[in-house]
């Protein structure tokens, strides 16, 4: 009586031989096994070739060894004439010998691994043909019938899940362990991947099988449909019976393994590309993660729906409104079943952090930008190109109208997806992409540069009309900053517009660039964000500083005589700069804009043209003011000290309040008065605190230097004279400040040290003369900017009566 076969190779003929319409592929099925037994003995044979040889060398060098401990034991001993490698390996010495030793070993797991790892991708290559080999026996009406076949699929394709996940943790070890044994797990990776690709599609197939079988996709029309109204469309996944739902939950299920597998393939590859410089190039690099991109189980049922969706969308490519109304409604119909049947197997799957309402909604707007990607945005580029030039105020109205509804199409489907889930800030970053209907965006940057343009063109248009408007440059054009200019100059915190006293055209700018800014937040990555803004707000905002450069430059502050008109629109245009540097500043602060710059700010060289700017035109100002006081009083500061007795009083009537103001120094006071007293209504109130300042010291020093120390001979009266003249100089300042000689030192430290005593003064000139410690000595007067010499000079000018 012969031997029955194995239960394994029974199993097998049950499986490739189940009827006789099987025993047809019985030769090919003879030759695919004939050829892997063939493989298999070959790379056997080269197993057995490989330990033989290190077998060998291992007893050879291990003879050796033995021979060099015996020398070792006894030094003066003799050693046996067969030992043959005894002087070789005591030449060598032990560590060559440990070295052989790891080499031998190092060959010997290698072999190991190599062994293990052709015994799990065989099974693998074994399951996967077994799989495709029972494809074709199965048909639509024997998908919903509790098979034996269909049960078969589903156990083959979760053990071929299952072998996937033993190379993995097989190749993570060896990357772990032996990183360099690269060859071997790119090896490996490249038949798993061949197998993959072969798995994957045949386990759609099935999945889309069991989904038609079910009634998916469901139709669209409803008794509105002739009036574009859709009425609750009826779910299928809703309405399955308990044994449908079980088959659906098994497939569901083992589609999300793979997908789980596949994912976990790619992010350790992606891991070893990034450790390892030779694969930085290979395909490696290419790999992500496919669960970012949504699951395979819900693509499969957007894709049906699309088709039968398109047909609508045909009707209204001239009302894309339409179009994504209709994509938020399905999306809506289907949410509740998509979560009440999908998300409990989520969890089953343990796909963690995933979301059924996310991956539905991705998968819609997946499908809605493909549809925008191949008939909407081609058509709108094309009107745009043919329109180019001859302007194009309809092509821009419909970039921008359409991009309008994307914006509030992607906040109705994140509030869709976001529903009843409390987001995992971990994984926002990754799903808002997909999320998004602007990651069309992503796949065509020349569209995203003309949507900049088409903004910043119609930004530009608004902006060229207001500023036709000459009102819109006025900065002080209530009743209240013409009465309170006293009130607001005293404020040094500014923040609003009032505040700068800026003209309303600068704030219609920033209101308008932070509108694009706005709508370019609606871009999933910070990349693209960037390139929207540096194309639109950021041009938009350099055009508009280069017309307040323009608007100053026109004036010529430096070649014309001051007149109030001029300096009303330099200190507008000069506000204006300093409001928007301002905003600039704060914008940078926000922390919604530190990610748009690469060195954490947008406006970088923006704000450093504004600052240059203002700097610059601010010291125009103060050139022109000091060259027109120069002008005045030129004759008057080259007398003064030089002034005759008979223009003064007498010697009884010698009192500061009976001498008036210098008449050659009047008209330079009066207009000196005249530009600070307009500066300070028409300037912001920190550029006119610095100015004012600027302005006392430069007079300062024009006086100081103008004098000459020395040669002219101050008498009693002429220090009284330059004392009233002084005075009046700084009353001109004293409603800025309480006291302003501090901003007039030189002429103030003069007068000081002319007021004094005669004796003061001849010891003073004394200890000048021939102390060394002349500078701690005026310190000790107070006199902190005059120097030793200077004052030296001051002193031997004073002429003493008597």
């Amino acid at each position: 009586m012969s031997t029955p076969p194995p239960a394994s190779l029974r199993g097998f003929l049950d499986t490739h031989f189940a009827s006789p319409e099987d025993l047809a592929a019985a030769p090919a099925l003879a030759e695919l096994l004939r050829r892997e037994c063939a493989e298999l003995h070959a790379s056997l044979r080269r197993l057995e070739a490989q330990l033989g040889a290190a077998a060998a060398s291992w007893l050879a060098l291990s003879a050796g060894a033995r021979s060099s401990l015996r020398r070792i034991r006894c030094p003066g001993g003799a050693v046996d004439a067969e030992d043959e490698g005894a002087e070789t390996a005591r030449k060598v010495g032990l560590p060559a010998i440990l070295r052989e030793i790891q080499r031998i070993d190092t060959i010997r797991l290698y072999a190991e691994a190599t062994l293990q790892l052709e015994a799990l991708v065989g099974n693998l290559e074994d399951v996967a043909f077994s799989i495709v080999g029972q494809a074709s026996k199965l048909n639509l009406s024997s998908i919903l019938r509790k098979t034996n076949e269909t049960e078969w699929k589903q156990r083959k394709l979760l053990n071929a899940v299952n072998a996937v996940r033993d190379i993995e943790r097989e190749l993570v070890r060896i990357s772990t362990s032996r990183p360099q044994w690269t060859s071997l797990i790119m090896a490996v990776d490249s038949r798993v991947d061949k197998t993959l690709a072969i798995l994957r599609p045949q386990a759609l197939t099935d999945y889309r099988a069991l989904l038609a079988a079910l009634g998916w996709p469901p139709s669209l029309s409803s008794p509105d449909t002739q009036n574009d109204k859709y009425s609750q469309i009826p779910n299928p996944l809703v309405l399955m019976n308990e044994e449908n739902k079980e088959k659906y939950s098994q497939s569901f299920l083992a589609l999300c393994a793979l997908q789980h597998v596949q994912a976990s393939r790619e992010v350790r590859q992606c891991q070893i590309a990034a450790e390892t410089p030779a694969l930085a190039d290979s395909k490696y690099s290419d790999k992500t993660a496919c669960l970012d991109n949504g699951l395979w189980a819900i693509d499969e049922l957007v894709h049906p729906i699309a088709s039968r969706m398109e047909y609508h969308f045909a009707k209204w490519s001239e009302q894309p409104e339409f179009i994504l109304t209709l994509v938020y409604k399905i999306t809506k119909d289907f949410m509740d079943g998509v979560d009440d049947i999908l998300q409990p197997l989520i969890d089953q799957a343990r796909l963690a952090g995933l979301s059924a309402k996310e991956s539905w909604v991705t998968g819609m707007v997946k499908m809605l930008v493909g549809y925008l990607e191949r008939q909407i945005f081609p058509a709108l580029v094309t009107s745009n190109q043919d329109q180019a030039t001859v302007g194009k105020p309809e092509v821009e109205s419909s970039w921008m109208h359409f991009n309008d509804l994307m914006i509030s199409f992607d906040k109705r489907m994140q509030l869709l997806a976001d529903s009843g889930i409390q987001k995992i800030a971990s994984l926002s970053e990754g799903l808002s992409r997909s999320l998004s209907v602007f990651s069309i965006y992503s796949e065509h940057p020349d569209w995203l540069q003309i949507w900049a343009s088409v903004e910043r063109t119609s930004a530009q248009d608004k902006l060229k009309s207001e500023m036709e408007d000459e009102t819109s440059w006025s900065c002080s054009d209530s009743q209240h900053d013409r009465l309170g200019h006293m009130e607001n100059s005293m404020k040094f915190i500014l923040s609003t517009r009032e505040d700068y006293k800026a003209p309303p055209v600068s704030e219609f700018v920033v209101k308008t660039a932070l509108s694009m800014i706005e709508r370019g937040r609606a871009l999933p990555n910070r990349g693209m964000q960037i390139q929207y803004n540096r194309s639109s707000s950021v041009k938009f905002l350099n055009d508009f500083f280069l017309v307040l450069r323009d608007r100053c430059e026109a004036l010529q502050l430096s070649n014309a005589a001051l007149e109030d008109q001029s300096l009303s629109k330099a200190s507008c245009a000069i506000n204006a700069a300093r409001y928007c540097e301002n905003v600039l500043r704060e914008w940078d602060e926000d922390t919604a804009f530190l990610y748009m710059g690469p060195q954490g700010s947008l406006f970088t060289d923006e704000t450093s043209f504004l600052v240059k700017l203002g700097t610059n035109y601010l010291e125009q100002i103060l050139s022109a003011i000091l060259l027109e006081f120069e002008d005045l009083s030129w004759e008057y500061v080259q007398n003064i000290g030089s002034w005759s007795e008979q223009t003064m009083l007498n010697d009884h009537t010698l009192d500061e309040e009976n001498v008036g103001v210098s008449p050659g120094f009047v008209a330079s006071l009066g207009v000196l008065t005249d530009r600070t007293s307009k500066l300070k209504q028409y300037l912001n109130s920190k550029d006119f605190l610095d100015l004012w300042r600027s302005i006392a010291e430069g007079l300062d020093y024009f006086i100081y230097s103008s004098i000459r120390w020395g040669e002219v001979n101050f008498s009693d009266t002429g220090v009284i004279q330059l004392r009233v003249d002084t005075k009046a100089l700084l009353h001109i300042f004293r409603p800025f400040c309480s006291r302003p000689e501090a901003f007039l030192p030189f002429l103030t430290e003069s007068l000081r040290l002319l007021t004094m005593k005669k004796s003061d003064a001849q010891y003073l000139l004394e200890m000048l003369t021939h102390d060394t410690r002349s500078d701690s000595c005026l310190k000790h007067q107070g006199l902190h900017h005059v120097n030793a010499s200077q004052a030296a000079k001051i002193l031997r000018s004073r002429k003493f009566s008597g």
